[in-house]
């Protein structure tokens, strides 16, 4: 496989994962609404990819797709976790 080709896979699996990501604002939207979920997968989920954006940042080369998608991660994780807590 080419340069190109597996950069391009590298975006393409990062928008994958930002939507994996994104089916979080649905256990937000619970938590706010009463019905808090458990706090394990969210703080588990801020720790792996707080560990895959510095694994990526630290690289020689960057790699911004890794860094853009775990960056949203450890948002969502943080956020789905604040509203754990404040409604548990």
């Amino acid at each position: 496989m080419n340069e190109k080709a597996v950069e391009r896979l590298g975006w393409i699996a990062s928008v994958m994962a930002i939507a994996m990501f994104a089916s979080y604002i649905d256990q937000i939207r619970l938590n706010l609404s009463g019905h808090p979920g458990s706090l394990i997968l969210p703080i588990m989920t801020v720790i792996n990819c707080s560990a895959w954006v510095c694994y990526a940042y630290l690289k020689k080369n960057r790699d911004y797709p890794i860094i853009l998608c775990n960056g949203f991660g450890v948002l969502i994780g943080i956020a789905t976790a604040v509203t754990t807590i404040g409604f548990n």
